[in-house]
C-alpha cells in the first residue's frame, strides 16, 4: 500500500505541471494567428506647396483687389487637405508674389490621398492689382490682368507676359533659340533673317569654365544649325543640319528663300561630330 501511495502522489503531481502548461499555453498568441491586430499608425500631416504646373489659374475681383487661385490638391476617400491659404510675401519690383500652401498626408499613399481635385485661396493686395503681375509660387505661375478675359486672369507663357513680336530682333532670335533642344548657355554664332525665315547657327561649350582659349578643353564647344519659319508665337523650328548651301533645307521646305541660305558654309565637322540629319516637323505657319 505504501508503494502504491507513492505512485498515485506522483501521478497527482505530473498532472498538476501539465495543467499549468495547458493553461500558459492558452495565454500565448502567435502573431498573426487571431487576436486584434496592432493599430496602424495615422498618417503624419505636412506642409506642402503647389508646383507651377499645379497653379491652373487666378480670378480679380471686382474691386481689383481681391485675388482667387485655383490650384490642384490631393484628394481621396478620406480628407486630404486643410489649411490652405495664400499669403503676400515681399514685393519685387513690377511684380506681386504670392505663395499658396496647405498641409496633407498626400506623401504617405496608405492616406489614400491619390488624386486630384481643385481647391481656391483667396488673398486680398494691400492695392488694385493694376499693371503689376502676379507671381504665384516657385517658380512662378505668372498671371496679368493685361489683355485677359476678366475676372479671369492671364497665365503667361515661358517667354513672359509680353513676349517679343517675331522679327530679326536679338529679342527674337532668343525666344528662337529657347525653342529647340540646346543647353542654357547656348551661343549665337550667326543669324540670317528675312522676317519670315530664320536661319541660327548655334554652339556651347563643353569643357571646364575657363578662361584661357589656348587650353583645347576650354575652348571645346559642340553646335548645330537650326532653320525657323515665323509663326503666331515666335520662331518654329522646323529642320536642322550641318550641311551647308540650300540643298539640305529646301529639300525639307522648297519656299524657303536661298538668299538666306546660298553663302551657308557647312559647319565645322567638331562641332557635331556624330550627326546624323533627321528632318524634325515641317514648317507651319
Amino acid at each position: 500500500m505504501r508503494s502504491g501511495g507513492k505512485r498515485g502522489a506522483a501521478a497527482a503531481a505530473l498532472l498538476c505541471v501539465l495543467a499549468v502548461l495547458l493553461l500558459g499555453a492558452c495565454g500565448t498568441q502567435v502573431a498573426g494567428q487571431g487576436g486584434t491586430a496592432p493599430a496602424a499608425t495615422a498618417p503624419s500631416w505636412t506642409l506642402s506647396a503647389p508646383t507651377r504646373s499645379q497653379i491652373t489659374g487666378a480670378e480679380l475681383g471686382t474691386d481689383r483687389r481681391t485675388v482667387t487661385i485655383a490650384v490642384d490638391v490631393p484628394s481621396g476617400p478620406k480628407p486630404c487637405v486643410r489649411d490652405l491659404e495664400a499669403k503676400l510675401t515681399e514685393p519685387v519690383a513690377n511684380t506681386v508674389p504670392v505663395q499658396v500652401t496647405f498641409t496633407s498626408p498626400s506623401g504617405d499613399r496608405a492616406s489614400g490621398c491619390t488624386r486630384t481635385t481643385t481647391a481656391k485661396a483667396r488673398v486680398k493686395l494691400p492695392e488694385p492689382l493694376g499693371d503689376r503681375e502676379l507671381a504665384v509660387g516657385y517658380p512662378a505661375a505668372v498671371f496679368t490682368a493685361h489683355d485677359a478675359h476678366l475676372p479671369a486672369l492671364r497665365l503667361c507663357g515661358d517667354l513672359g507676359c509680353t513676349p517679343p513680336a517675331t522679327g530679326c530682333t536679338a529679342d527674337s532670335y532668343e525666344q528662337a533659340v529657347k525653342a529647340v533642344d540646346v543647353p542654357t548657355h547656348t551661343y549665337r554664332d550667326a543669324e540670317h533673317c528675312d522676317g519670315e525665315w530664320l536661319v541660327l547657327d548655334l554652339s556651347w561649350r563643353t569643357g571646364p569654365a575657363c578662361g584661357d582659349q589656348t587650353d583645347s578643353a576650354c575652348a571645346s564647344r559642340l553646335g548645330d544649325r537650326w532653320f525657323y519659319k515665323a509663326g503666331k508665337s515666335g520662331w518654329k523650328p522646323f529642320f536642322r543640319t550641318t550641311e551647308g548651301g540650300c540643298q539640305a533645307v529646301r529639300d525639307r521646305a522648297p519656299a524657303f528663300p536661298t538668299a538666306l541660305c546660298a553663302s551657308l558654309e557647312p559647319l565645322d565637322p567638331s562641332l557635331h561630330p556624330t550627326y546624323s540629319p533627321t528632318p524634325t516637323a515641317s514648317p507651319s505657319s
